[in-house]
Protein backbone atom coordinates (compact mmCIF):
# COMPACT_ATOMS: atom_id res chain seq x y z
CA UNK A 1 0.00 0.00 0.00
CA UNK A 2 1.50 3.25 -0.87
CA UNK A 3 1.52 6.06 1.71
CA UNK A 4 -1.54 8.31 2.38
CA UNK A 5 -1.23 11.25 1.34
CA UNK A 6 -2.80 14.57 1.36
CA UNK A 7 -6.06 15.28 -0.99
CA UNK A 8 -4.79 18.89 -1.46
CA UNK A 9 -0.93 19.66 -2.06
CA UNK A 10 0.77 22.14 0.15
CA UNK A 11 3.58 22.74 -1.87
CA UNK A 12 6.45 20.23 -0.67
CA UNK A 13 7.02 16.54 -1.82
CA UNK A 14 7.06 13.82 1.09
CA UNK A 15 10.16 12.79 3.08
CA UNK A 16 11.01 9.71 4.01
CA UNK A 17 14.04 9.20 7.07
CA UNK A 18 16.63 6.74 4.99
CA UNK A 19 17.42 5.80 1.38
CA UNK A 20 18.93 2.19 1.95
CA UNK A 21 21.43 1.25 -1.83
CA UNK A 22 19.28 -1.80 -2.17
CA UNK A 23 15.53 0.16 -2.17
CA UNK A 24 14.04 -0.29 -5.64
CA UNK A 25 12.70 2.80 -6.87
CA UNK A 26 9.61 1.78 -9.17
CA UNK A 27 9.20 3.67 -12.83
CA UNK A 28 5.98 5.04 -12.77
CA UNK A 29 3.63 2.96 -10.11
CA UNK A 30 -0.16 4.08 -10.34
CA UNK A 31 -0.89 6.28 -7.68
CA UNK A 32 -3.29 4.45 -5.23
CA UNK A 33 -4.67 7.11 -2.02
CA UNK A 34 -8.11 7.09 0.05
CA UNK A 35 -10.19 8.85 -2.58
CA UNK A 36 -9.39 5.92 -5.17
CA UNK A 37 -9.85 3.31 -2.71
CA UNK A 38 -13.42 4.79 -1.73
CA UNK A 39 -14.51 4.96 -5.01
CA UNK A 40 -13.83 1.35 -6.06
CA UNK A 41 -15.08 0.05 -2.90
CA UNK A 42 -18.32 2.23 -3.93
CA UNK A 43 -18.47 0.69 -7.37
CA UNK A 44 -18.10 -3.22 -5.62
CA UNK A 45 -20.83 -2.14 -2.71
CA UNK A 46 -23.25 -0.59 -5.65
CA UNK A 47 -23.09 -4.48 -7.78
CA UNK A 48 -22.78 -2.49 -10.28
CA UNK A 49 -18.96 -3.27 -11.72
CA UNK A 50 -19.41 -2.82 -15.80
CA UNK A 51 -20.40 0.01 -17.92
CA UNK A 52 -22.64 2.78 -15.81
CA UNK A 53 -22.53 5.60 -13.61
CA UNK A 54 -18.97 5.85 -12.39
CA UNK A 55 -18.52 5.32 -16.29
CA UNK A 56 -20.87 8.22 -16.97
CA UNK A 57 -18.83 10.15 -14.19
CA UNK A 58 -15.46 9.91 -15.56
CA UNK A 59 -16.69 11.00 -19.12
CA UNK A 60 -18.00 14.44 -17.66
CA UNK A 61 -15.05 14.89 -15.84
CA UNK A 62 -12.72 14.35 -18.96
CA UNK A 63 -15.28 16.30 -21.30
CA UNK A 64 -14.67 19.36 -18.03
CA UNK A 65 -10.75 18.90 -18.17
CA UNK A 66 -9.86 18.86 -21.78
CA UNK A 67 -12.90 21.48 -22.04
CA UNK A 68 -14.03 19.48 -25.06
CA UNK A 69 -17.76 18.73 -26.47
CA UNK A 70 -18.03 15.34 -25.39
CA UNK A 71 -15.94 12.53 -24.06
CA UNK A 72 -16.65 8.43 -24.66
CA UNK A 73 -14.55 6.11 -22.47
CA UNK A 74 -12.89 2.88 -24.27
CA UNK A 75 -11.05 0.01 -22.96
CA UNK A 76 -7.42 1.25 -24.27
CA UNK A 77 -5.94 4.19 -26.36
CA UNK A 78 -5.31 1.82 -29.48
CA UNK A 79 -9.28 0.42 -29.60
CA UNK A 80 -9.73 4.25 -29.11
CA UNK A 81 -7.84 5.32 -31.97
CA UNK A 82 -9.30 2.43 -34.55
CA UNK A 83 -12.66 3.25 -33.37
CA UNK A 84 -12.10 6.92 -34.43
CA UNK A 85 -10.38 5.95 -37.81
CA UNK A 86 -13.85 3.28 -38.78
CA UNK A 87 -15.83 6.23 -37.51
CA UNK A 88 -14.32 8.60 -40.10
CA UNK A 89 -14.32 5.58 -42.53
CA UNK A 90 -10.81 5.03 -43.45
CA UNK A 91 -10.21 1.96 -44.89
CA UNK A 92 -7.96 -0.10 -47.11
CA UNK A 93 -6.06 1.98 -49.74
CA UNK A 94 -6.57 4.94 -47.65
CA UNK A 95 -3.48 6.83 -45.64
CA UNK A 96 -2.61 7.63 -42.62
CA UNK A 97 0.67 10.33 -41.33
CA UNK A 98 1.81 9.37 -38.20
CA UNK A 99 5.69 9.87 -36.92
CA UNK A 100 8.55 7.80 -37.01
CA UNK A 101 9.27 8.60 -33.18
CA UNK A 102 6.02 6.90 -31.45
CA UNK A 103 4.38 3.39 -29.40
CA UNK A 104 3.29 0.96 -31.84
CA UNK A 105 -0.22 0.97 -31.27
CA UNK A 106 -0.33 4.93 -33.53
CA UNK A 107 0.28 2.73 -36.13
CA UNK A 108 -1.29 -0.52 -35.50
CA UNK A 109 -4.51 0.84 -35.22
CA UNK A 110 -4.42 2.49 -38.75
CA UNK A 111 -2.95 -1.02 -40.08
CA UNK A 112 -6.19 -2.85 -37.95
CA UNK A 113 -8.24 -0.45 -40.59
CA UNK A 114 -6.81 -2.17 -43.46
CA UNK A 115 -4.87 1.33 -44.65
CA UNK A 116 -1.08 2.48 -44.34
CA UNK A 117 0.65 4.32 -41.97
CA UNK A 118 2.71 6.45 -43.61
CA UNK A 119 5.90 7.40 -41.46
CA UNK A 120 7.70 11.00 -41.67
CA UNK A 121 10.29 11.99 -39.25
CA UNK A 122 10.03 14.55 -36.26
CA UNK A 123 11.46 17.52 -35.09
CA UNK A 124 14.16 18.35 -32.04
CA UNK A 125 11.46 18.48 -29.34
CA UNK A 126 10.11 14.90 -30.73
CA UNK A 127 6.71 16.54 -32.46
CA UNK A 128 5.76 15.80 -35.89
CA UNK A 129 7.58 17.35 -38.72
CA UNK A 130 5.31 19.68 -40.48
CA UNK A 131 7.52 20.06 -43.13
CA UNK A 132 7.53 16.26 -43.39
CA UNK A 133 3.54 16.28 -43.00
CA UNK A 134 3.43 18.57 -45.85
CA UNK A 135 5.55 16.38 -48.72
CA UNK A 136 3.46 12.96 -47.45
CA UNK A 137 -0.30 14.28 -48.16
CA UNK A 138 -1.59 12.92 -51.30
CA UNK A 139 -5.02 12.49 -52.10
CA UNK A 140 -5.26 9.06 -50.39
CA UNK A 141 -4.06 10.74 -47.18
CA UNK A 142 -7.27 10.88 -44.93
CA UNK A 143 -5.79 11.59 -41.38
CA UNK A 144 -2.74 12.88 -39.63
CA UNK A 145 -2.45 11.58 -36.13
CA UNK A 146 0.06 13.73 -34.33
CA UNK A 147 2.19 12.56 -31.04
CA UNK A 148 2.54 14.19 -27.95
CA UNK A 149 5.44 12.59 -26.81
CA UNK A 150 6.42 12.84 -23.02
CA UNK A 151 3.23 15.09 -22.43
CA UNK A 152 4.59 17.47 -24.89
CA UNK A 153 1.80 19.05 -27.03
CA UNK A 154 2.40 18.74 -30.98
CA UNK A 155 2.22 22.10 -32.61
CA UNK A 156 -1.35 21.48 -33.32
CA UNK A 157 -2.18 25.36 -34.85
CA UNK A 158 -0.01 24.70 -37.79
CA UNK A 159 -1.27 21.34 -38.57
CA UNK A 160 -4.44 22.78 -38.55
CA UNK A 161 -3.31 25.41 -40.80
CA UNK A 162 -1.62 23.15 -42.67
CA UNK A 163 -4.88 20.73 -43.68
CA UNK A 164 -6.88 23.76 -43.75
CA UNK A 165 -5.04 25.39 -47.38
CA UNK A 166 -7.05 25.63 -49.87
CA UNK A 167 -4.49 23.22 -52.23
CA UNK A 168 -4.75 20.78 -49.25
CA UNK A 169 -8.05 20.71 -49.38
CA UNK A 170 -8.21 20.52 -52.47
CA UNK A 171 -6.44 16.88 -52.62
CA UNK A 172 -8.89 15.73 -50.26
CA UNK A 173 -11.21 12.84 -51.60
CA UNK A 174 -14.43 12.57 -49.28
CA UNK A 175 -15.42 8.65 -49.33
CA UNK A 176 -17.29 8.45 -46.19
CA UNK A 177 -20.26 10.52 -44.78
CA UNK A 178 -18.18 11.38 -42.35
CA UNK A 179 -15.26 12.58 -44.76
CA UNK A 180 -17.94 14.17 -46.62
CA UNK A 181 -19.19 16.68 -43.72
CA UNK A 182 -15.83 17.33 -42.11
CA UNK A 183 -14.29 17.93 -46.12
CA UNK A 184 -10.90 17.90 -45.19
CA UNK A 185 -8.20 15.65 -43.64
CA UNK A 186 -9.12 14.47 -39.69
CA UNK A 187 -6.75 15.92 -37.14
CA UNK A 188 -6.18 13.26 -34.10
CA UNK A 189 -4.04 13.95 -31.29
CA UNK A 190 -2.29 11.02 -29.53
CA UNK A 191 -2.73 12.32 -26.52
CA UNK A 192 -1.73 8.81 -24.44
CA UNK A 193 0.86 11.00 -22.59
CA UNK A 194 0.00 14.55 -22.66
CA UNK A 195 -3.57 14.80 -19.70
CA UNK A 196 -3.83 18.44 -18.45
CA UNK A 197 -1.30 19.47 -21.50
CA UNK A 198 -2.12 23.21 -22.31
CA UNK A 199 -1.45 25.32 -25.45
CA UNK A 200 -2.09 29.08 -25.09
CA UNK A 201 -3.24 28.27 -21.35
CA UNK A 202 -6.36 25.68 -22.66
CA UNK A 203 -6.36 22.02 -22.72
CA UNK A 204 -4.52 21.00 -25.82
CA UNK A 205 -7.18 19.36 -26.80
CA UNK A 206 -9.05 22.09 -28.15
CA UNK A 207 -6.60 22.15 -30.88
CA UNK A 208 -7.39 19.05 -32.72
CA UNK A 209 -10.97 17.13 -33.81
CA UNK A 210 -9.80 14.52 -32.04
CA UNK A 211 -7.70 13.90 -28.84
CA UNK A 212 -7.17 10.21 -27.92
CA UNK A 213 -6.22 9.82 -23.96
CA UNK A 214 -4.54 6.72 -22.36
CA UNK A 215 -4.81 5.26 -19.03
CA UNK A 216 -2.79 2.75 -18.94
CA UNK A 217 -0.98 1.22 -15.34
CA UNK A 218 1.78 3.94 -16.05
CA UNK A 219 -0.27 7.18 -17.06
CA UNK A 220 -0.89 10.39 -14.96
CA UNK A 221 -4.66 9.24 -14.96
CA UNK A 222 -5.07 5.69 -14.51
CA UNK A 223 -7.91 2.64 -15.10
CA UNK A 224 -5.81 0.18 -14.90
CA UNK A 225 -6.40 -0.38 -18.89
CA UNK A 226 -8.37 2.33 -20.72
CA UNK A 227 -8.98 5.52 -22.48
CA UNK A 228 -10.62 8.25 -23.53
CA UNK A 229 -11.44 9.74 -26.95
CA UNK A 230 -12.12 13.77 -26.50
CA UNK A 231 -14.06 15.48 -29.93
CA UNK A 232 -14.10 18.81 -30.75
CA UNK A 233 -15.30 18.77 -34.25
CA UNK A 234 -16.61 21.55 -36.31
CA UNK A 235 -20.21 23.48 -35.60
CA UNK A 236 -21.27 20.78 -38.46
CA UNK A 237 -21.26 18.47 -36.39
CA UNK A 238 -23.79 17.56 -33.51
CA UNK A 239 -21.49 16.86 -30.58
CA UNK A 240 -24.37 14.97 -28.82
CA UNK A 241 -25.23 12.80 -31.72
CA UNK A 242 -21.94 11.69 -32.05
CA UNK A 243 -21.26 10.91 -28.19
CA UNK A 244 -24.40 8.57 -28.40
CA UNK A 245 -23.67 7.33 -32.04
CA UNK A 246 -19.66 6.50 -30.44
CA UNK A 247 -21.27 4.98 -27.22
CA UNK A 248 -23.28 2.70 -29.84
CA UNK A 249 -19.83 2.11 -31.48
CA UNK A 250 -17.88 0.71 -28.54
CA UNK A 251 -21.36 -1.98 -27.29
CA UNK A 252 -21.30 -4.03 -30.92
CA UNK A 253 -23.56 -1.43 -32.13
CA UNK A 254 -26.38 -2.48 -29.60
CA UNK A 255 -29.30 0.04 -28.76
CA UNK A 256 -29.34 -0.61 -25.17
CA UNK A 257 -26.82 -1.21 -22.88
CA UNK A 258 -26.51 -3.68 -20.11
CA UNK A 259 -27.02 -0.70 -17.37
CA UNK A 260 -29.89 1.23 -18.91
CA UNK A 261 -31.94 -2.74 -19.39
CA UNK A 262 -31.68 -3.35 -15.83
CA UNK A 263 -32.69 0.22 -14.56
CA UNK A 264 -36.56 -0.95 -15.92
CA UNK A 265 -35.55 -0.20 -19.99
CA UNK A 266 -36.73 -3.64 -21.13
CA UNK A 267 -34.64 -6.64 -22.45
CA UNK A 268 -35.41 -5.84 -26.00
CA UNK A 269 -32.74 -4.22 -28.20
CA UNK A 270 -31.11 -3.99 -31.79
CA UNK A 271 -28.17 -4.08 -32.99
CA UNK A 272 -27.30 -1.05 -35.92
CA UNK A 273 -24.03 -1.97 -37.66
CA UNK A 274 -20.73 -3.89 -37.00
CA UNK A 275 -19.39 -1.98 -34.12
CA UNK A 276 -16.74 -3.06 -31.85
CA UNK A 277 -16.76 -4.24 -27.87
CA UNK A 278 -14.73 -2.05 -26.49
CA UNK A 279 -16.38 0.00 -23.61
CA UNK A 280 -15.00 0.73 -20.04
CA UNK A 281 -16.15 -1.23 -17.17
CA UNK A 282 -17.08 0.79 -14.19
CA UNK A 283 -15.15 -1.24 -11.70
CA UNK A 284 -11.90 0.57 -14.13
CA UNK A 285 -13.52 3.73 -14.29
CA UNK A 286 -13.88 4.08 -10.46
CA UNK A 287 -10.03 4.18 -10.08
CA UNK A 288 -9.61 7.26 -12.93
CA UNK A 289 -12.36 9.11 -11.15
CA UNK A 290 -10.58 8.70 -7.66
CA UNK A 291 -7.67 10.34 -9.31
CA UNK A 292 -8.99 12.81 -11.68
CA UNK A 293 -10.88 14.69 -9.34
CA UNK A 294 -7.89 15.70 -7.71
CA UNK A 295 -5.45 16.06 -10.75
CA UNK A 296 -5.17 19.61 -11.49
CA UNK A 297 -5.05 20.49 -7.82
CA UNK A 298 -2.44 18.12 -6.85
CA UNK A 299 -1.33 15.36 -8.81
CA UNK A 300 -0.04 17.25 -12.17
CA UNK A 301 1.83 20.42 -9.94
CA UNK A 302 3.33 17.72 -8.27
CA UNK A 303 4.89 16.29 -11.13
CA UNK A 304 5.99 19.48 -12.99
CA UNK A 305 7.53 19.75 -9.06
CA UNK A 306 9.68 17.02 -9.48
CA UNK A 307 10.57 17.99 -13.34
CA UNK A 308 11.79 21.38 -11.73
CA UNK A 309 13.84 20.00 -9.56
CA UNK A 310 15.40 17.67 -11.75
CA UNK A 311 15.68 20.69 -14.81
CA UNK A 312 17.41 22.83 -11.56
CA UNK A 313 19.96 20.00 -10.58
CA UNK A 314 21.27 19.03 -14.02
CA UNK A 315 21.48 22.60 -15.98
CA UNK A 316 24.86 22.92 -14.25
CA UNK A 317 25.84 19.84 -16.00
CA UNK A 318 27.08 20.53 -19.88
CA UNK A 319 25.85 17.10 -21.43
CA UNK A 320 22.45 17.62 -19.70
CA UNK A 321 20.15 18.11 -22.48
CA UNK A 322 16.89 20.00 -21.53
CA UNK A 323 13.43 18.44 -22.43
CA UNK A 324 10.35 20.73 -23.63
CA UNK A 325 8.20 21.30 -20.79
CA UNK A 326 6.97 25.02 -20.98
CA UNK A 327 7.34 27.61 -23.50
CA UNK A 328 5.41 30.83 -24.52
CA UNK A 329 2.65 28.93 -26.38
CA UNK A 330 2.72 25.13 -25.18
CA UNK A 331 3.13 23.17 -21.67
CA UNK A 332 3.37 19.81 -21.41
CA UNK A 333 1.45 17.19 -18.29
CA UNK A 334 4.66 16.27 -16.85
CA UNK A 335 4.14 12.38 -18.17
CA UNK A 336 7.94 11.54 -18.62
CA UNK A 337 10.95 13.09 -17.73
CA UNK A 338 12.68 12.49 -21.15
CA UNK A 339 16.54 13.30 -20.11
CA UNK A 340 19.08 13.26 -22.88
CA UNK A 341 22.53 13.19 -22.89
CA UNK A 342 24.51 15.49 -25.19
CA UNK A 343 27.03 13.41 -27.40
CA UNK A 344 26.20 9.90 -26.40
CA UNK A 345 26.26 6.98 -28.71
CA UNK A 346 22.90 4.22 -28.32
CA UNK A 347 25.56 1.86 -26.84
CA UNK A 348 26.61 4.63 -24.42
CA UNK A 349 23.09 5.45 -23.49
CA UNK A 350 22.10 1.39 -22.65
CA UNK A 351 25.32 1.44 -20.27
CA UNK A 352 24.33 4.58 -18.44
CA UNK A 353 20.77 2.78 -17.95
CA UNK A 354 22.71 -0.26 -16.86
CA UNK A 355 24.83 1.24 -14.00
CA UNK A 356 21.60 3.30 -12.77
CA UNK A 357 19.14 0.72 -12.39
CA UNK A 358 22.08 -1.52 -10.43
CA UNK A 359 21.11 1.22 -8.25
CA UNK A 360 17.82 -0.02 -7.65
CA UNK A 361 16.33 2.88 -9.97
CA UNK A 362 14.12 1.69 -12.76
CA UNK A 363 14.69 3.74 -15.55
CA UNK A 364 13.51 3.48 -19.24
CA UNK A 365 13.69 4.33 -23.21
CA UNK A 366 10.85 6.62 -25.00
CA UNK A 367 10.43 5.06 -27.58
CA UNK A 368 12.17 3.12 -30.00
CA UNK A 369 11.30 4.20 -33.58
CA UNK A 370 8.70 2.18 -35.35
CA UNK A 371 11.30 1.68 -38.57
CA UNK A 372 13.90 -0.04 -36.11
CA UNK A 373 10.79 -2.79 -34.94
CA UNK A 374 10.77 -6.51 -36.79
CA UNK A 375 7.42 -5.54 -38.11
CA UNK A 376 8.24 -2.29 -39.40
CA UNK A 377 11.41 -3.53 -40.74
CA UNK A 378 10.12 -6.18 -42.92
CA UNK A 379 7.02 -3.81 -44.42
CA UNK A 380 10.57 -1.94 -46.00
CA UNK A 381 10.21 0.75 -43.46
CA UNK A 382 14.04 1.81 -42.60
CA UNK A 383 15.55 3.98 -39.68
CA UNK A 384 18.11 5.74 -42.42
CA UNK A 385 15.50 7.58 -43.67
CA UNK A 386 14.09 9.03 -40.12
CA UNK A 387 17.27 10.54 -38.55
CA UNK A 388 16.16 12.69 -36.10
CA UNK A 389 13.80 10.45 -34.80
CA UNK A 390 17.05 7.80 -34.20
CA UNK A 391 19.07 10.95 -32.85
CA UNK A 392 16.45 11.47 -30.41
CA UNK A 393 16.37 8.01 -29.05
CA UNK A 394 19.75 6.90 -29.15
CA UNK A 395 20.59 9.58 -26.35
CA UNK A 396 16.99 9.24 -24.44
CA UNK A 397 16.57 8.20 -20.78
CA UNK A 398 13.31 8.52 -18.76
CA UNK A 399 13.84 8.89 -15.65
CA UNK A 400 11.01 8.22 -12.61
CA UNK A 401 8.53 10.89 -12.24
CA UNK A 402 5.65 10.85 -10.27
CA UNK A 403 3.64 12.43 -7.11
CA UNK A 404 4.22 9.64 -4.84
CA UNK A 405 8.22 10.04 -4.81
CA UNK A 406 10.04 11.58 -1.81
CA UNK A 407 12.37 14.45 -2.05
CA UNK A 408 14.97 12.13 -0.52
CA UNK A 409 14.45 9.73 -3.31
CA UNK A 410 14.83 12.30 -6.21
CA UNK A 411 18.34 13.41 -4.39
CA UNK A 412 18.99 9.77 -4.68
CA UNK A 413 17.86 9.38 -8.59
CA UNK A 414 20.09 12.96 -9.74
CA UNK A 415 23.18 12.28 -7.89
CA UNK A 416 22.90 8.60 -9.30
CA UNK A 417 22.33 9.70 -12.75
CA UNK A 418 24.61 12.35 -12.73
CA UNK A 419 27.49 9.84 -11.76
CA UNK A 420 26.37 6.96 -13.96
CA UNK A 421 26.50 9.72 -16.95
CA UNK A 422 29.75 10.96 -15.47
CA UNK A 423 31.23 7.74 -15.02
CA UNK A 424 30.46 6.72 -18.75
CA UNK A 425 31.71 9.85 -20.16
CA UNK A 426 34.72 9.46 -18.50
CA UNK A 427 35.59 6.39 -19.86
CA UNK A 428 35.26 7.03 -23.08
CA UNK A 429 37.38 9.49 -23.20
CA UNK A 430 39.98 7.37 -21.55
CA UNK A 431 39.50 4.82 -24.41
CA UNK A 432 39.78 7.56 -26.95
CA UNK A 433 43.18 8.73 -25.86
CA UNK A 434 44.29 4.41 -26.09
CA UNK A 435 43.18 4.27 -29.34
CA UNK A 436 45.08 7.66 -29.92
Amino acid sequence: MLKKQSLFWNGSLPETNSIKPDMKISFAPPYIDQAVINEVMDTLNSGWITTGPKVAALEQQMKQLTASDAAVCVNSWTSGAILMLKWFGIKEGDEVIIPAYTYCATALSVMHCGATPVIVDVDDDCCISTEAVIKAITPKTKAIIAVDIAGWPCNYEELKAIINKPEIKKLFVAESPKQKILGRILLIADAAHSIGATINELPAAKYSDVSIFSFHAVKNITTAEGGCICINLPARFNSAEEYRYLKLYTLNGQTKDAFTKSNGGGWKYDILFMGLKINMPDICAAIGLGQLRNYEASLLPMRKHVASVYCDRFKSMDWFVEPPLKNEQRESSYHLFALRVKGISETQRDQIIESIMAEGIMANVHFTPLPMLTLFKDLGYKIAQYPSAYALYANEISLPIYPQLTGEQIDFIITTVINSVNTVLDECKELAKVEL
